[in-house]
């Protein structure tokens, strides 16, 4: 097994990089956060002309018909350039749409349409309570903060049905269905998405099977933003603690700031070990759900601690709104959120772990045999 990116992926992913370049300069995110849209609009253009906004989608679908792992090799470009764009919402929700979705929910999509994805009903137990339910043909309640939403025309949604949990094409213009939208920490556009007595077309309920596939991938787009906001949190710390001085010294000469540095770099490159595992089984076709809830644990380290020991050495001007550093901690803690909190990873993995306790399961596997 080689988890390795080839020269095509590192290609493909330096192209990306280079887009998210022209539009994230700290000019342009000042410029972003000054103004009411919710997305980079500008961006998510050069995005759809640069085919980045289908890497997932079937050839028939006008995407390109890659992997997860030039997926996540681009997300982690985005998270280094904190590019506000719905680039893994958009084509994971409409790849999921276009493998489980009926002929009517596919052909309810048109071309320009921007289909965000929101699945924090299914982990976090307070938010859950009050998530989409279904009963007599009717939707209510509430999902809560649900990324690009306030630009979006449909959103892939979970919704409780007899009792299971399954997934909606939801149209956010359609009646019934209203929306109070804002901007989360990270300066990312959402929507509380209301449904009061909404009509629940049956047509536009994917199979039953669509959420086990559609979590791991989403578990993997969150763990890849976040891996490019710590390395690039990271990196921008370890210029800094080069170049500021004290007692006629660089503080990165002093042990303790090493230390620190030596301990953020350990918890980025373990998350990137998780994760390029992670996406190299959803793209053989294994089973992942284990990966899945150790990489989003190691996603929610990773984004602690790395922000935490930034902003201790920075001080004060770490926080300043002023000085560009500040935007990393505020997208580490987005992420923090949408991750569902490390206890009930933990507990998540655990419950998987305790279901799953033969050895059988690791070592004689299919894949293992290959």
């Amino acid at each position: 097994m080689d988890f390795l990116l080839n020269e095509d992926q590192l290609a493909f992913a330096d192209s990306a990089k280079a887009v998210f370049a022209d539009f994230c300069s700290p000019d342009q995110q000042v410029a972003y956060e000054a103004g009411s849209a919710g997305m980079m609009t500008e961006l998510w253009q050069q995005c759809v002309a640069n085919g980045l906004n289908g890497i997932v989608l079937p050839e028939a679908d006008g995407g390109l018909e890659m992997g997860m792992t030039e997926l996540m090799a681009v997300v982690i470009e985005q998270g280094k350039a904190l590019a506000q764009v719905p680039l893994w919402e958009q084509q994971i929700a409409r790849a999921c749409v276009a493998r489980f979705g009926s002929a009517a929910a596919k052909a309810a999509l048109k071309e320009d349409d921007i289909v965000t994805v929101g699945l924090e009903n299914t982990i976090n137990k307070i938010a859950a309570q009050a998530g989409l339910t279904a009963q007599n043909g009717k939707m209510n309640g509430k999902s809560e903060a649900v990324p690009f939403a306030d630009s979006a025309q449909f959103a892939l949604l979970p919704v409780q049905v007899d009792g299971a949990a399954r997934l909606v094409l939801l149209d956010l213009n359609g009646a019934g269905i209203s929306r109070n939208t804002g901007r989360n920490q990270a300066q990312t556009g959402v929507a509380q998405i209301v449904a009061s007595n909404a009509k629940l077309d049956s047509a536009m309920l994917l199979d039953a099977a669509a959420l086990a596939w559609l979590e791991p991938r989403v578990m993997a787009c969150q763990a890849a933003l976040q891996l490019g906001v710590s390395a690039e949190h990271l990196a921008q710390t370890v210029v800094y603690v080069t170049e500021r001085k004290q007692f006629e010294r660089p503080i990165g000469s002093f042990q303790l700031v090493q230390g620190k540095m030596a301990d953020c770099q350990m918890a980025v490159e373990a998350l990137r070990s998780a994760l390029y595992q992670l996406v190299y089984r959803l793209d053989a076709g294994f089973a992942a759900q284990s990966e899945a809830y150790a990489t989003r644990i190691l996603a929610i380290e990773c984004g602690h601690l790395v922000g935490h020991a930034a902003q201790h050495v920075h001080g004060g001007i770490g926080v300043d709104i002023t000085y560009p550093i500040h935007r990393f901690g505020c997208w580490s803690r987005t992420l923090n959120s949408a991750h569902g909190g490390i206890e009930q990873n933990l507990a998540a993995l655990g419950n998987w772990l305790a279901q799953n306790d033969k050895l059988g399961w690791k070592y004689n596997a299919a894949e293992e045999a290959a």
